[in-house]
């Protein structure tokens, strides 16, 4: 239960349907002991009458005797009825409270950690698998309903339904039913000893859900490179493997499960055997009737779904507990990544590093080490280098996705961490290196980057990104869904239609993360051009391992092992020699090849 107690807050929220739940069933429970005690006075009064009917047989007595007989059962029959549907009636409200709390604080949970899954730095979406995150959001908090709703609502009835019974039972014959109290302790027992092992089979199994789901996800997302290489039955395989992991383990924990019915049975018979034997010793000795013996029989079948539910609702306890253990372990999880001092500042654009190192915390990669630069407000700058030079590193600490660790940026001369996050971002574009479009129309993928933009606005930001011809070749045009991932379009396409969406947002910093690699040399001076017009007057970093991408630039900077080795114009970094001239002459030589 202490991870369960996370949940107590939303008990507190939705504090009018738990007590109303609970009244209600307290009332349910009352409605339906009462047709015990009417069967014990119905067969009370059918001993007595019976008694009377013989005695007076061959008199004008016995008809009237045995109509007073058939009156009492039928009225008692009429009471058995009324209760069972008064306490039909109180059910349903139990179940219109408990439950539709539980779909209320299930609402409530998913929103809760969907919105805390964003407020974490991108160290942490590198470090889990989306297969992982979607099992803990979907199935765990399902299990975890089960809990707040169908498991709390038995173990309320139970509870509420023993505490009668039983005061009942112990004001008409203690001894009787102590005696029929003995399989209890052996039941109690029993669940203590099956729960533990099922809360350890129930946290193997949401783990290898969620490789489950992680594998058939990876799969669906890399279905073109899978079809490709022909690897379909390789991935079959090895879901198959996974697959077969979540069958062992589901079938351990059902073994477990299938001890419970049995064991409820047994105990419940002896119960009842008992009841009879002792009762029967009380009848003969004059203590109780028989209708007593016969009321006592039905409390105890009364118990028996109670008893039962219990193993169903302790083993539904004990997954709920393994889920929110599980859920638990992200929502404690905070973002340290946050603004010192929180200032909304409008930037104009100057960008400054001072003496900054950076290690990848998921990976230990140092990606930046004791770099320094300044790029002017309305500058543009090319940053050029290799493969892991360091490149992107710089991008994602502009845009603050990581704390560095030695040194510090400035923007306009204010430290960045000290800047509204959500204002600074507002005024940055940036199109990432791997591209990604939300499955949507191409429209609302451009409008992305400004919801209250014009139509006109996003034809023009597409003709700025050379893409408008390609939309305008696809039957609906803008309103062409792009499906998942934008899979629909080529990887030129996608680049173009992110390269709109970041135009359209006319930010003050403008940053292309190798955002023309997948684009033809042709559409690629094309956009080049276009972007001389819309990087005047806005800050522009062009992050690019092509050395034709940087002519655009007003100052180039070659990085190379996380360091910058060079700096200056195209022509003057030619004149030196030295790795740009390398890269140049290298890329020329593959495009008059090409």
């Amino acid at each position: 239960m202490k991870e369960l107690a996370y949940l107590n807050k939303y008990f507190l929220k939705y504090k009018g349907l738990l007590l109303l739940g609970i009244l209600f069933t307290i009332i349910s429970n009352l409605f339906g002991i009462i047709p015990a005690q009417i069967v014990r006075h119905a067969l009370e009064l059918v001993e007595t009458n019976v008694d009377h009917y013989f005695l007076f047989r061959h008199s004008g007595f016995q008809p009237v005797t045995y109509k007073t007989l058939t009156f009492g059962i039928t009225v008692l029959g009429g009471l058995i009825i009324l209760m069972a549907v008064i306490k039909g009636v109180f059910l349903f409200a139990v179940r219109q409270t408990l439950i539709v709390m539980s779909r209320h604080i299930e609402y409530d949970l998913k929103n809760e950690i969907y919105a805390h899954y964003q407020t974490l730095p991108l160290a942490f979406f590198k470090r889990n698998t989306t297969g992982d995150l979607m099992a803990r959001i979907s199935e765990d908090v399902s299990k975890v309903r089960m809990y707040l709703g169908p498991a709390i609502m038995y173990l309320l009835n139970m509870f509420v339904l023993v505490v009668l019974v039983l005061t009942y039972m112990f004001s008409v014959n203690a001894r009787l039913t102590w005696y029929v109290l003995i399989p209890l302790p052996l039941l109690s027992l029993s669940i203590f000893i099956v729960s533990s092992i099922i809360n350890r089979r129930s946290e193997r199994i949401q783990k290898s859900l969620a490789n489950l789901s992680t594998n058939a996800q990876e799969t669906y997302s890399g279905i073109r490179v899978i079809k490709s290489f022909a690897a379909e039955d390789k991935f079959y395989e090895q879901f198959e493997k996974e697959s077969l992991k979540y069958q062992y383990e589901s079938l351990k924990l059902a073994r477990v499960d299938s001890l419970f019915h049995p064991l409820m049975i047994f105990l419940i018979g002896l119960s009842t055997i008992i009841c009879v034997f002792v009762g029967g010793q009380e009848v003969i000795s004059g203590k109780i009737s028989l209708g007593v013996i016969a009321e006592f029989v039905m409390y105890v079948f009364m118990l028996t779904w109670p008893m039962a539910a219990l193993g169903w609702t302790s083993g539904q306890i004990q997954r709920a507990a393994a889920s929110q253990k599980r859920i638990n372990e992200f929502l404690t999880l905070q973002n340290d990544i946050l603004p010192h001092r929180n200032i909304p500042m409008d930037v104009e654009g100057d960008i400054r590093f001072r003496n900054v190192s950076f290690t990848y915390p998921d990976t230990g990669i140092r990606a930046l080490d004791n770099v320094s630069l300044h790029i002017r407000a309305g500058q543009s700058v090319a940053i050029i280098g290799t493969t892991a030079s360091g490149k992107s590193t710089l991008a994602n600490l502009l845009l603050r996705l990581y704390d560095i660790e030695e040194g510090e940026i400035e923007i306009d001369g204010i430290n960045l961490k000290d800047l509204d996050l959500s204002h600074y971002k507002a005024q940055v574009g940036y199109v990432t290196q791997e591209v990604f479009l939300f499955s949507d129309t191409i429209s609302n993928n451009i409008r992305f980057g400004r919801e209250n933009a014009t139509d006109e606005e996003v034809i023009s930001a597409a003709k700025d990104a050379e893409v408008y011809k390609n939309i305008m070749d696809f039957p609906d045009g803008f309103n062409t869904k792009v499906g998942e991932r934008g899979i629909t379009l080529s990887g030129g396409q996608k680049q173009r239609v992110s390269i709109a969406r970041a135009i359209i947002r006319e930010p003050r910093i403008l940053i292309l993360d190798d955002s023309l690699s997948a684009v033809d040399t042709v559409t690629e001076n094309h956009i080049l051009n276009n972007l001389k017009r819309i990087m005047e007057g806005r800050t522009t970093i062009l992050i690019s391992h092509r050395v034709s991408n940087a002519r655009l630039a007003d100052k180039i900077i070659l990085m190379d092992e996380g360091r910058i080795v060079d700096t200056g114009t195209h022509e003057e970094l030619l004149q030196r020699g030295g790795l740009y001239a390398e890269l140049h002459e290298k890329q020329e030589a593959q495009l008059m090849e090409s």
